[in-house]
């Protein structure tokens, strides 16, 4: 009772592409995967930069990453004694 069958997704689906019309639904899932590949696009382009920029901006090293610098211990006079 609670899950819909075969034929309730079937009558779904008909409805949509009545309202929607089927070249309409095309265009729009065409439009969805050029999105996709323009993302993936970018993101790969992306990549290199982030490796060549690491590898120079740190001078005097063979292209390895920089040391960390390790903060200053805070000096505190507030109980001792």
């Amino acid at each position: 009772m609670g899950g819909l069958s075969i034929w309730h997704w079937l009558v779904v689906l008909a409805v949509i592409t009545i309202v929607f019309g089927a070249g309409r639904i095309g265009n729009v899932m065409g439009e969805f995967g050029k999105g996709i590949k323009n993302f993936k696009q970018a993101m790969n382009e992306d990549e290199p930069k982030k490796t060549a920029d690491a590898s120079m901006s740190t001078p005097g090293t063979l292209g390895g990453p920089a040391a960390p610098t390790m903060p200053e211990p805070q000096k505190t006079t507030a109980n001792q004694g």
